[in-house]
């Protein structure tokens, strides 16, 4: 059976007081909702955070209020109408089971079972190691037994380090030392981790096609314990608008099906009369599908069961059209140039050792701002961990941070020898004892840190495209860096008068430009293009477009062929080129987040942008004809003498599929 598309996710968090739960369910009618949707994959409640379970189950603890076997009943409904629905437990959160229960509560460093703010959902949460362990294993397959659900959806399966009896046990017994953070944190790894597998094998006993999701356990670790990926990503619910963008292309690299999973709410989960704009909710599903993902719009159910009609019909437009679109999207393959290095996988429970969450962060950072630019210049990329094969990208991105570590080191080695384009900044490149970089083909030796701060960018003739003739700060302290042989400078460092310091008597804040040090800022050899400051993480700073035009000018160097071109796209548009047998498609978004205001990101409504020209790489690839989906409207083309198809756009308003049919 073909992996689901479109899919609905429902919370039904639910008080054990509330008096309502499963008063009004229509099972019949919520099902025709779904089917209406055009939903292919639903997933329900067995038991949400609170504790309480919505089936008749003989091993949790029913909601006081229920009357019915509600989740069994769902599902049924479900099956007559062909939709496959999951159950979801919460594994690391269980309020109800952990009050009767306060064994099973992990034990925190600071001897408490309860974090201090109780209105946070996480202050209590489960330990593995003790019974509950147990415990939620079998409640997962009494759920798919009982209920007859096609999967599980597993919830906040990430949960803090415990010193509990049970976990200082299995630590002593292996020999490690829980007061040392990196032991601590690394065995928490692990004991989630073989949570999660535990729950996989014994579903699989009894399901072996079941859909299993460990929410909060590394993408990479699922590759053998889950059978799908979700990227969950609430734009105006705490995730930002960068979040996607840099998840959808790491997890289409991990060779599992990925369901992008947004929400309706306006701020985040639970926000029952909170609805986001169409257009805001629709580009999300939008930014998936032209990344290759399938989608899940996030909801909660009522505790009644109310049908929330102003909901079900936004997502039964937005559907609607994703299904129109759903030929040319289903099964198609993104096509790419380059990938951004990415050397801790995302989100990664190892990060959240303290001592290393500085350099995950930083490193992330960087990688966030990276993908950023190549977004606004229209650039077709992925993002790359070592779970994945780097030797299919032409040009590498080691964006400021990127450390020598062994495995980088290992497959870096193998791309250079085989030919491959490398754009580094800042530290990327240097070795494990930061001393010198690694690789002779860098072209730069390393002095030191930069004695400027600010230093300022006088660029030379071959990158000044598209630059203010004049020097450009650099706002963040970068390296000092000799060329060496065989290394062309592109640029060079212009010195402040004095650095950003107090003297005793003044702050020296205003700080113009004096002379030209000679030093090289950007080198390029026959095969690195680098640059001395970290370019990307001032962009995420603070977002100076001629660091971008910088970016831009060097992959014109190293990369001067792109599989795609957009000269006249404005920088908020994105564009992305899949690819399925015998045709490629170009789907272009124009939609713009807007910062409204203290914390809100928000789109209204679609832009409307006029006269746009793409143009695509042919290629072995022969084009014989080019049209607009899903109405199929010609579009008259061209080929330039560089082995370009070029095609004109009047209009485009929001989103435009165009679709390059090959011999």
């Amino acid at each position: 059976m073909n992996f689901p598309q479109r899919a609905l996710f429902f919370d039904f968090h639910t008080m054990p007081a509330n008096p309502d739960v499963g008063k009004n369910f229509d099972m019949e009618e919520i099902a025709t909702q779904f089917q209406k949707i055009g939903a292919e994959y639903v997933v329900f409640p067995a038991r949400c955070n609170l504790g309480t379970a919505y089936y008749y189950t003989n091993i949790g603890i029913r909601h006081a209020a229920m009357r019915r076997d509600l989740l069994t009943e769902l599902t049924e409904a479900c099956h007559r109408k062909n939709i496959r629905i999951t159950a979801y437990i919460n594994g690391g959160l269980s309020h109800e089971e952990g009050l009767r229960h306060r064994e099973w509560l992990i034990l925190r460093k600071d001897g408490k079972t309860y974090s201090d703010n109780p209105l946070n959902s996480f202050f209590r949460q489960m330990c593995y190691n003790s019974a509950y362990g147990d415990h939620l294993e079998a409640m997962a397959v009494e759920a798919i037994q009982h209920c007859g659900v096609d999967g599980l959806f597993i919830d906040c399966m990430q949960t803090e380090p415990c010193i509990g009896i049970e976990c200082l046990e299995a630590m002593e017994k292996e020999g490690i030392d829980w007061k040392d953070e990196n032991q601590l944190y690394t065995y928490n790894y692990r004991k989630v981790v073989h949570m999660a597998t535990r729950i996989s094998n014994a579903v699989r006993k009894i399901k072996p096609d079941a859909l299993l999701y460990f929410n909060g356990v590394d993408f990479e670790a699922q590759q053998h314990i889950g059978s799908y990926l979700e990227f969950e990503c609430l734009p105006t619910g705490g995730w930002g608008y960068e979040t996607l963008q840099v998840g959808a292309r790491y997890l289409r690299t991990l060779g599992k099906p990925v369901l992008n999973m947004t929400g309706r709410f306006h701020r985040s989960w639970g926000d029952f009369g909170g609805i986001r704009t169409e257009p805001s909710l629709e580009y999300d599903c939008l930014y998936g599908v032209a990344n290759a993902l399938g989608t899940t719009i996030g909801d909660h159910f009522h505790p009644r069961g109310d049908i929330n009609h102003p909901v079900m019909e936004m997502d039964a437009r937005i559907y609607e059209r994703l299904q129109k679109i759903e030929p040319w999207c289903k099964g198609a393959v993104p096509l790419t140039d380059m990938a951004i290095v990415m050397s801790k996988p995302y989100g990664g429970a190892h990060a959240r050792i303290p001592e290393t969450r500085k350099a995950y962060e930083q490193e992330w950072h960087a990688i966030c701002a990276a993908s950023r630019m190549l977004c606004e210049l229209k650039q077709q990329f992925n993002v790359v961990s070592h779970a994945s094969d780097w030797k299919q990208y032409p040009l590498l991105i080691l964006p400021d941070y990127t450390p020598m570590e062994k495995e980088n080191q290992k497959r870096i080695q193998q791309h250079l020898h085989a030919g491959g384009k490398i754009l580094a900044s800042a530290e990327a490149g240097l070795n494990g004892s930061k001393q010198a970089f690694e690789f002779q083909e860098w072209g730069v030796d390393y002095i030191g840190e930069s004695p400027y701060d600010p230093a300022f960018l006088k660029n030379g003739p071959e990158i000044s495209e598209g630059q203010p003739d004049m020097p450009i700060t650099l706002y963040d302290r970068g390296l000092q860096v000799k060329a060496g042989a065989g290394s062309k400078v592109l640029a060079e460092i212009i010195a402040p008068y004095y650095n950003h310091t107090w003297d005793g008597r003044q702050a020296n804040v205003y700080l113009p430009p004096d002379r030209n040090t000679g030093e090289p800022a950007v080198t390029l050899t026959k095969q690195v293009a680098y640059i001395a400051n970290p370019v990307f993480t001032t962009y995420h700073n603070c977002a100076p477009v001629p660091m971008r035009q910088l970016v831009a000018n060097l992959l014109k160097k190293l990369l001067p062929y792109p599989l795609l071109r957009t000269p006249d796209a404005p920088s908020f548009t994105r564009v992305t080129v899949t690819s399925q047998p015998g045709r490629r498609m170009v789907h272009f978004l124009a939609y713009l987040p807007e910062q409204r205001l203290k914390t809100c990101q928000m789109i209204e409504e679609p832009m409307i942008v006029l006269n746009q020209k793409i143009q695509l790489r042919e290629g072995d690839r022969i084009i014989k004809n080019v049209y607009l989906a899903p109405a199929g409207e010609k579009l008259p083309f061209e080929r330039t003498d560089d082995g370009y198809i070029t095609v004109s756009i009047p209009c485009i308003k929001g989103y435009a599929l165009i679709v390059f049919e090959e011999e």
